[in-house]
């Protein structure tokens, strides 16, 4: 906003259209932010990415109006058309390229709805998006709470109804009411201090196990106090558990779907936070009359034991322990009979295991397989010396070959000739021959003499 105000203020600077667009658009979002508009919807139209634009008029002016693919919609987004009378909310803001100033709308409702019930549809939908109504962030209630305290008006018939229930089913709690208007504007703001002074530790107070926040029923106008954000962030904001006893079992407050456990009416908070001292008694009663029961079967079977053992005499002991004496001989003996039983098996099986690997190995069969191998070994032997002279004369071929190939005969035979001097050697340059020398030529069908 201040550097809104520089650019205004200093007239000697020239500044671009899109400076000036942004000073104005920062201006219009800084002042005016979320706004309720009602008018005639005209120009609608279902923009291919899913945005949806148009006019909303009435009969003095217009101003253009865009939904966001991305919007999430409270109540849901509905089908909008040319001429419906709707009810808008959304924040001011300009459109730089074309330079105009828009409504990016958040919420559409028919005309005649009610400012309060769309104000709640919104504030329930952000606080869920945030994650205060989760399951796992409730907190469980104590089951045996000493202490409880009590946010609520200090005149009013929820009080007087909790305090009934409690006296009736829990006498021995201990109520701490922190009182707050209920009703009226700044009371939210009471009860949200309400709230966070019990949930911390204070030396004017013992500390309590969980807090109540309650209001008897009424008109959505006499409930809103409730459906503040201030509330709702100082039950999340709590250390202790929270339980919202606003209104009756119909009526639905930001506060209920804030709060670890909803109550349908003070009363019944009542009766969901401490359990019923009637029934306390009789359970304790129970087990109390259970307990009884074991104690004295036990102390019944311990009398018979010792009434048991100081009746014996010595020759039934003496008696008793030779016929466990016997019995136990008898097991003994069937004992010993199965080990011999088992041993016996067990050495047939052995013996059986044997045999067998004996047979798959007996000297006859290695025989015929010793004769097998030496047989073929010997018609190998057999023909190993024909294999090696047709392999040798087939290298001998194969050199033959080569030196025909190679040799000084073959390459007489292709028109070459060889020529040498009277003792043999051969002539391989003109510096070793001279005047009168006599040479002997060779070619491939003969050799002659002559004379340099």
């Amino acid at each position: 906003m201040a550097l809104t105000d520089d650019l205004f203020k200093n007239s000697d600077k020239v500044l671009t259209v899109g400076e000036l667009t942004r000073a104005i658009r920062g201006a219009l979002e800084t002042r005016f932010g979320g706004v309720w508009v009602q008018g005639e919807i005209s120009n609608y139209r279902l923009h291919a990415s899913g945005h949806q634009y148009f006019t909303l008029k009435d009969q003095r002016a217009q101003i253009a109006c865009v939904i966001f693919r991305s919007s999430q919609m409270s109540p849901p987004r509905q089908a909008l058309t040319d001429g419906a009378q709707v009810q808008v909310y959304g924040t001011l803001s300009v459109f730089e390229a074309r330079g105009q100033y828009q409504l990016n709308v958040q919420i559409v409702q028919a005309r005649g709805l009610g400012v309060l019930q769309a104000k709640f549809e919104a504030l329930k939908r952000k606080l869920e998006a945030e994650g205060f109504f989760a399951m796992e962030r409730k907190r469980a209630l104590p089951r045996f709470p000493r202490r409880i305290g009590i946010v609520t008006s200090s005149s009013g018939a929820a009080i007087r109804d909790i305090l009934n229930v409690l006296q009736r089913r829990a006498p021995w709690i201990e109520v701490i009411i922190n009182p707050v208007r209920v009703q009226g504007s700044g009371a939210a703001s009471e009860i949200a201090v309400a709230i966070g002074e019990l949930a911390t530790p204070s030396p004017h107070w013992a500390p309590v196990d969980l807090i109540v926040v309650a209001r008897g029923g009424g008109s959505i106008e006499d409930l809103w106090e409730f459906n503040e954000e201030i509330v709702a962030r100082a039950i999340v904001a709590s250390a202790l558990p929270i339980v919202s006893a606003v209104g009756h079992e119909i009526d639905f407050t930001i506060c209920d779907f804030v709060a670890d456990l909803r109550a349908p009416t003070p009363s019944a908070a009542a009766e969901m936070i401490v359990p019923d001292v009637l029934d306390l008694r009789r359970r304790i009663e129970e087990l109390s009359a259970c307990l009884r029961k074991c104690l004295q079967r036990f102390l019944d079977q311990q009398r018979t034991r010792l009434r048991f053992l100081s009746e014996r005499t010595l020759a039934r002991e003496l008696f008793k322990r030779m016929r466990d004496a016997q019995q136990q001989l008898d097991l003994n003996h069937d004992s010993l009979g199965r080990y011999v039983r088992q041993r016996i098996d067990q050495g047939r099986r052995s013996l059986l295991h044997l045999t067998r690997a004996l047979q798959d190995r007996s000297p006859g069969r290695e025989l015929a397989l010793r004769r097998s191998q030496f047989t073929d070994l010997t018609r190998r032997l057999a023909g190993w010396p024909l294999r090696q002279f047709d392999q040798a004369r087939q290298r001998f071929a194969r050199v033959d070959n080569i030196l025909r190939v190679l040799g000084p005969a073959a390459t007489l035979h292709r028109g070459y000739s060889i020529t040498q001097d009277q003792s043999g050697n051969l002539i391989r340059s003109i510096t070793s021959v001279g005047p009168g020398m006599k040479i002997r030529t060779r070619v491939s069908d003969g050799e002659f003499e002559s004379k340099v």
